[in-house]
């Protein structure tokens, strides 16, 4: 039997998540180094700066990274509702678990998501793929707030 835990739930963002964000990253410190490469070129700013730059871009990349792995997370689940964040076209992304009727699964664009139906014929939308949890998991835990929230 699923027992509720006092602790809010936390999901983060899957791994291969975090790759593409920070291949997007890096891509975007090529673009901006490039630009200061034209810039100290066509100046007389000292070529120096551009380490300065990829250094400062780098750890700024790593440390989103860093953070996204350890402290960012994609949904939060308690006792009272539910919070959905970095997910583009989630819908309702907080609420409160009276306000949900039902959890269902559902392959909008071929792609595995937990839809939360509300009362007021609104949805919350989730992406399995972008959780680092087994969807089994996390669509029992969702089912268990449910039926607790719902008696």
């Amino acid at each position: 039997m699923w027992v509720m835990d006092t602790e809010p739930a936390y999901y983060r963002l899957a791994p291969a998540m975090v790759a593409r964000l920070m291949g997007g990253g890096l891509v975007l410190l090529a673009v901006v180094m490039f630009a200061m490469t034209a810039v100290v070129a066509n100046t007389s700013l000292p070529p120096d700066l551009l380490v300065v730059v990829l250094i400062v871009g780098l750890l700024l990349v790593f440390g989103l990274v860093g953070r996204l792995r350890t402290t960012a997370y994609v949904v939060r689940l308690d006792a009272e509702g539910y919070d959905v964040r970095m997910v583009r076209g989630v819908g309702v992304a907080r609420g409160r678990w009276t306000e949900v009727t039902e959890a269902v699964a559902a392959h909008p664009h071929d792609v595995v998501c937990l839809v939360l139906r509300r009362r007021d014929d609104t949805t919350t939308t989730i992406p399995m793929s972008m959780l680092a949890v087994d969807r089994d998991r996390f669509a029992e835990d969702v089912r268990g707030y449910l039926q607790r929230a719902h008696g």
